[in-house]
């Protein structure tokens, strides 16, 4: 997903920040280096000085590590599945457009998988609700895609199968080298679904 969100790249110090713009400093400090680095290999003390915030200003927004790491996965949904939605109409609103959104987001620099499946497979024994945030997560992904299909019987188990494909194909390009293989095979999967 591209970055759609701006922010300065320089800290301001703790201080000067109202109390609403140094929690968002610290949620999109948080997002990106939960996103790139992983949620383990980011540390409450990195995020603390990445962001320009004192720890009190830190502890006061988020008493742990646990909260920030669920407000990080709500902002990180309602933050794709914006971007998902708009992708998805700007190629067309039907399923086929399943396949530039996927190659728009895997050719970003940036891209490192999906936050949920990234999140469960950090964090899903230490902190089970990571597990009902992505479900949550995923099924809404999949909601979306079920508006991509024609109405009647098969709409629901269509949506599913894509959704599945979908995630396959996000993680094998997030494990290869080059997406192009992910983005052929779900362009594959998609026309095999929907003619079905």
């Amino acid at each position: 997903m591209p970055d759609a969100t701006p922010h300065p790249a320089e800290p301001v110090p703790g201080p000067s920040l109202p109390p609403s713009a140094a929690r968002q400093r610290i949620l999109l400090t948080a997002h990106d280096l939960f996103y790139r680095d992983g949620i383990r290999a980011t540390g409450v003390d990195r995020v603390i000085a990445e962001s320009g915030v004192t720890k009190v200003t830190f502890y006061r927004h988020f008493p742990s590590k646990n909260d920030l790491i669920l407000a990080f996965l709500a902002h990180r949904h309602t933050r794709w599945m914006a971007w998902f939605d708009e992708a998805l109409t700007r190629h067309g609103n039907t399923a086929a457009a399943l396949v530039p959104t996927l190659a728009e987001w895997a050719g970003d620099p940036g891209y490192r998988g999906c936050a949920f499946i990234n999140s469960v497979g950090e964090m899903a024994q230490a902190l089970p609700e990571v597990v009902a945030v992505s479900r949550q997560h995923k099924r809404e992904m999949v909601a979306r895609i079920a508006t991509l299909l024609p109405p009647g019987p098969t709409q629901a188990d269509g949506a599913e199968a894509l959704g599945l494909a979908l995630d396959g194909a996000i993680l094998r390009a997030q494990f290869d080298q080059n997406p192009d293989a992910a983005v052929a095979t779900l362009r594959h999967a998609v026309a095999r679904l929907t003619t079905a």
